[in-house]
């Protein structure tokens, strides 16, 4: 349908899972895609894939954005190399899990930097870029920013991705005046490669599908689906907005 024709969208953990699906959609709907991914392998798993399709994946990898040198340099090619940014899909994360009372602060502060920090910096740099035609800042958060869980101790999980849902909204105040757009999307538990132990082992899925309306783990094509809509000149009216896509968990 080429809903993305001509856009430069920047697109962060492209190496698997969510940010694959990602490279590969926006391509398709004919966007200029520049990813980037921690895992140098992995990215170009993902470019040989979008190559296959006719398509090309620009960026690099390794490239570690809670390193905020690193963001910046990442940012600043893409928009010297294409002139342009229009789409910023902040994507990656990492996180670690345990119980608040066996919680170490170096677990606490790699969770924080790597799914909060990151997204200050990607959005910092490409700020100014996203100003000169208007432009979309997508941000991946999680239905733990509004509740926990009983399986895992998720506090810094929740803490971060709940700052993610505040800073977007923030984000959109902000740039509303120069033109820019801010959402952040609350995935529920979606099937990945790095959740695929957990779909596989039949107690802990059953543990986080209870209270799942669908009774399934999403897909990250669904995620990815909503997620192109935002970046759309079809989503031109809404900003500030966290759209939760989690098969109807919050719901009860």
């Amino acid at each position: 349908m080429n809903r993305l024709e001509g856009k430069v969208a920047l697109i962060t953990g492209t190496g698997g899972g969510q940010g694959r699906v990602a490279a590969l959609r926006f391509a398709r709907e004919g966007a200029v895609v520049v990813g980037c991914d921690t895992d140098a392998a992995a990215h170009a798993e993902t470019r040989r894939l979008v190559e296959a399709e006719g398509f090309e994946l620009h960026g690099s990898a390794p490239v570690d954005l809670g390193d905020h040198e690193q963001a910046r340099a990442w940012v600043e090619s893409a928009a010297e190399q294409f002139g342009r940014i229009d789409v910023l899909y902040n994507n990656a994360s990492a996180a670690r899990f345990g119980p608040v009372a066996e919680f170490s602060i170096a677990d606490w502060h790699y969770t924080i930097r790597n799914e909060i920090d990151l997204i200050f910096y990607t959005t910092k740099y490409a700020w100014k870029h996203l100003t000169v035609r208007g432009g979309v800042i997508i941000n991946i958060a999680s239905t733990a920013a509004w509740g926990g869980s009983k399986v895992a101790g998720i506090s810094a999980h929740c803490a971060a991705k709940g700052a993610v849902v505040s800073f977007t909204r923030q984000l959109a105040v902000e740039g509303a005046p120069v033109g820019i757009r801010a959402v952040s999307i609350s995935p529920g538990f979606v099937k990945t490669p790095g959740t695929a132990a957990f779909v596989e082992n039949p107690v802990t899925r059953r543990a986080l599908l209870d209270g799942v309306l669908q009774d399934r783990p999403g897909e990250p094509e669904e995620v990815v689906s909503l997620a192109l809509y935002v970046a759309s000149d079809e989503a031109a009216f809404m900003t500030g907005s966290d759209l939760v896509i989690d098969g109807g968990l919050l719901a009860i």
